[in-house]
């Protein structure tokens, strides 16, 4: 596994075990392996391929191709999945602006998606679709979840900041609706920034009780450092996108003591949970973070649905992918009318491990049976 996870463009597994399954099943995966923030692609990737070897299934064939980030890469893959490789569902998009891009025409010409992370408030509402599955979560969520958590905690002066992107202005129409109070001010950067100077010198002149930020990838990794550096004195706060295990070693020492939201972690307290994190670990030499756990979930949940039917069923395989028959990592698991999660988010401190390096340590549930908003616009 180790070498699956160090190949780029047009992986292709298959188990190559005696067929047992009347009809081969094809899996286009379409997610990020290079560029800023491929450690997120790279996780998913390498969590998918780890359930579908788990199965022992040998009639699933997963190819993947590097969107590189760029959403007209994305679309052209896509196209090329659905027409010359005639795939029967994909997955894969970690970045909002390309699920905007790929989706919508993926659904309408008959092929199911599943999205292992990009949730983007359009596809939870106007534009939601029979055949679009958010396993992740639809992207408020989690920043919704920090804002009630904050709110709890006696926070009255919050600044809030993110990039100007879908997921970026949902993150913070998020987290404004269930924190439920005024904020100090609201900031948005460029997707990709590096330097953070000006934002910093606004936060410091603000009256603000407290920062929280959106900044996936290494944004965060940007910001943080200089934040440090700053010495600006407020406390931090974010989701997981900006704290994941492997942003936090890169930030080091900085990321100490923030806290964030995350609707998993390594240390939760469920057998199937614990599994995932020490045969991922095992394949993989590394950590699990959020992404590889909704990369696992989302092939363990493709898995249940084929144990039922075949994607060419479309009506009885869309039913069976309803049922999230399966077990999640995240404990219990199911789907809202609009096909997104209902789920709990956790709230977590970033600590200074056992060999000194920094880590995430589960607080409890921030918000429970959390659902996006926009399910009522969803007219499925």
């Amino acid at each position: 596994m180790k070498q699956l996870a160090r190949l780029g463009l047009g992986l292709l597994l298959s188990t190559g075990l005696a067929t047992a399954h009347a009809e081969e099943v094809k899996i286009g995966m379409i997610t990020t392996l290079s560029g800023g923030g491929s450690h997120l692609g790279v996780d998913v990737r390498d969590a998918f391929l780890l359930a579908i070897e788990q199965s022992g299934r040998d009639d699933i064939e997963v190819l993947v191709k590097d969107d590189a980030r760029k959403p007209d890469l994305a679309r052209n893959l896509a196209n090329e999945f659905m027409q010359r490789d005639e795939v029967d569902l994909m997955t894969g998009i970690i970045w909002s602006n390309l699920a905007m891009a790929v989706v919508p025409s993926v659904v309408r010409q008959g092929t199911f998606y599943l999205s292992p992370n990009a949730g983007p408030s359009a596809l939870a509402g106007r534009m939601c679709h029979e055949n679009y599955f958010n396993v992740a979560y639809q992207n408020d969520n989690l920043h919704g979840a920090m804002g009630a958590w904050m709110k709890e905690q006696g926070y009255e002066r919050p600044l809030i900041m993110a990039p100007n992107y879908p997921a970026g202005t949902d993150a913070l129409a998020g987290f404004k609706h269930l924190y439920e109070g005024e904020v100090a001010d609201e900031l948005y950067t460029q997707m990709g920034q590096t330097d953070y100077a000006a934002e910093i010198a606004q936060i410091r002149a603000s009256d603000a009780d407290s920062l929280f930020f959106f900044l996936p990838g290494g944004m965060g990794i940007s910001f943080m450092k200089q934040w440090q550096n700053a010495g600006v004195d407020l406390p931090v706060f974010g989701a997981a996108f900006s704290f994941d295990e492997t942003l936090i070693k890169a930030v080091g020492e900085a990321a100490i003591g923030a806290r964030n939201t995350s609707l998993w972690a390594y240390d939760l307290d469920n057998d199937t949970s614990r599994a995932f994190v020490e045969s991922f670990q095992q394949a993989y030499d590394r950590m699990p973070t959020l992404y590889a756990a909704q990369g696992f979930d989302t092939a363990n949940l493709i898995l249940s649905a084929l144990e039922q039917a075949h994607p060419d069923d479309q009506d009885a395989f869309r039913e069976a992918l309803r049922e999230a028959d399966f077990d999640s990592v995240r404990g219990e698991f199911r789907f809202g009318p609009n096909q997104h999660p209902i789920q709990d988010i956790y709230v977590r401190e970033v600590v200074a491990g056992e060999d000194g390096e920094p880590t995430n340590r589960l607080l409890g549930i921030a918000v429970e049976d959390i659902q996006d908003i926009y399910h009522v616009d969803c007219k499925m």
